[in-house]
């Protein structure tokens, strides 16, 4: 997660006369927590990386267990608990959850499609004491309601986060960005300010779920640039005009490369300080300060790594899983510098962006330390112009891929995907371009995917054997 606003936020002080030290991030004891606590949706998004639907899933974790659970997470220094779904207000303990989390001293977020956001409810929202509600809006209505797949979706998530905010209750949107909704970003923008809305969340396309089926639809990287560039003139204005938003992006490290390579150009007296904030920010956290529990008790490194287990709750706790790095993905994780190739490991930013998002590198080759796809600058941008000769032949066939060439034609149906390999070995690993081959991607009139449950791919190696 790039909190853009805040580095932003910098440009408009007196350029810094030292800079900032700048070791890596503080790692806290426990990580920020993603709990996926039902997978039970009204939407059937087309984007969504639990493939979620209307219908109940077996198994999910008892109300006694997620209390139990939470006790351990306190235990190891969780600070916050991020309650999400599914849609999470279909699960009956969510307001008993949410009291509990926050009796126990956590910082607890309700991550919401917003459909269900109403007046019967919203008492029970605020009284639960949540500290922020986001509520997901990715486009106008039209394009809204064809992204989520429900016809008023749009109308009634705006009118759930009309209700928490004359409650209130602070409530952010949230959008994720494809060539779908793309052309509707600046006016959402608008609608954000229109509706006095003070924090805005643009998620990048990761490649989980839905997601990857429908990956064909990801935003180009000139896209990403403009809606970049679009957030950091809206954050700058809105500060210098004494109404201050928080912009936060997830999903692409490189944002944070972006956004000093934007400073560098406006304000050069600023921009090694800010490279200096960037550094300490430290990118993908991943593993490390981002971790998720899923319906059935799963932890995976986060929540699009949903084909790749460490353990279960049910089994071990989570403190004893998340500390365990005999499984190599952890550890690769964990490692610093990480054990990325190509384009990442030659990156003159690679202590900034830490490799970036390791599930769509694995998705499209099979190997989650490749350079990641989603990466949108440019050779000359990442210090590449005179290094990339001596890349391997493999990495420099890699090593400009774009968006438009690792996808398919806009209307064949189909992306390229990688066939079965086994590629996490933190170190020493093969270099070996993985071959690729077409895969079916579901389009938004095809069903819905529905799988049994998240289990290891076998495109990737087993995880550590429980306990």
């Amino acid at each position: 997660m790039f909190r853009a606003s805040q580095y932003l936020a910098e440009l408009l002080k007196p350029p810094a006369r030292e800079l900032p030290a700048a070791p890596r991030r503080r790692v806290p004891p426990g990580p920020v927590v993603i709990w996926n606590l039902i997978r039970r949706c009204n939407l059937a998004c087309k984007h969504c990386y639990t493939t979620s639907a209307d219908v109940d899933f077996p198994g999910e974790l008892s109300t006694a267990e997620v209390f139990t659970v939470m006790e351990d997470l306190k235990a190891f220094g969780v600070p916050v608990l991020i309650l999400s779904g599914g849609e999470p207000l279909l699960r009956r303990d969510i307001f008993d959850i949410a009291r509990r989390a926050k009796a126990m001293g956590f910082y607890v977020g309700l991550s919401s499609n917003g459909t269900l956001i109403t007046r019967d409810n919203i008492e029970a929202i605020a009284d639960s004491g949540f500290d922020y509600v986001g509520v997901s809006l990715d486009g106008l209505r039209e394009t809204h309601d064809a992204f989520r797949r429900g016809v008023g979706s749009f109308d009634a998530a705006l009118a759930g986060a009309r209700l928490c905010r004359e409650r209130g209750v602070k409530v952010g949107l949230r959008f994720t960005l494809t060539r779908d909704n793309h052309a509707d970003f600046p006016a959402m923008l608008e609608l954000m300010e229109e509706e006095g809305v003070d924090k805005f969340y643009l998620s990048h396309l990761n490649y989980g779920g839905r997601g990857n089926r429908n990956r064909k639809d990801d935003a180009v990287h000139a896209m990403t640039r403009q809606v970049m560039e679009l957030i950091f003139d809206t954050c700058l204005r809105r500060f210098r005009e004494g109404r201050p938003a928080e912009f936060v992006t997830g999903n692409n490290d490189a944002d944070g490369v972006y956004l000093l390579r934007w400073a560098r150009e406006r304000f050069p007296a600023h921009a090694e300080t800010i490279r200096a904030r960037l550094r300490q920010w430290g990118g993908n956290a991943s593993g490390v300060n981002i971790a998720n529990i899923d319906n059935l008790g799963n932890v995976h490194p986060d929540t699009f790594w949903w084909h790749y287990r460490l353990g279960n709750v049910r089994e071990r706790p989570f403190s004893h899983i998340w500390a365990d790095v005999s499984d190599p993905l952890m550890a690769g994780l964990k490692q610093n510098p990480r054990p990325v190739k190509g384009r990442c490991a030659a990156c003159a930013h690679l202590d900034i962006c830490n490799g970036n998002t390791r599930v769509r590198a694995h998705q499209m080759s099979g190997d989650p330390w490749a350079e990641d796809p989603g990466c949108y600058l440019t050779d000359e941008e990442i210090g590449l112009g005179e290094i990339a000769p001596s890349l391997g032949c493999a990495e420099r066939s890699q090593a400009r891929p774009s968006r438009e060439s690792r996808s398919v034609g806009k209307g064949d149906g189909h992306a390229h995907q990688n066939t079965p390999a086994t590629h996490l070995e933190p170190s020493g690993a093969t270099e070996g371009h993985v071959p690729l081959g077409p895969s079916k991607v579901f389009g938004a009139d095809e069903g819905i995917g529905l799988e049994a449950g998240p289990v290891n791919s076998p495109a990737v190696a087993p995880a550590a054997p429980v306990a």
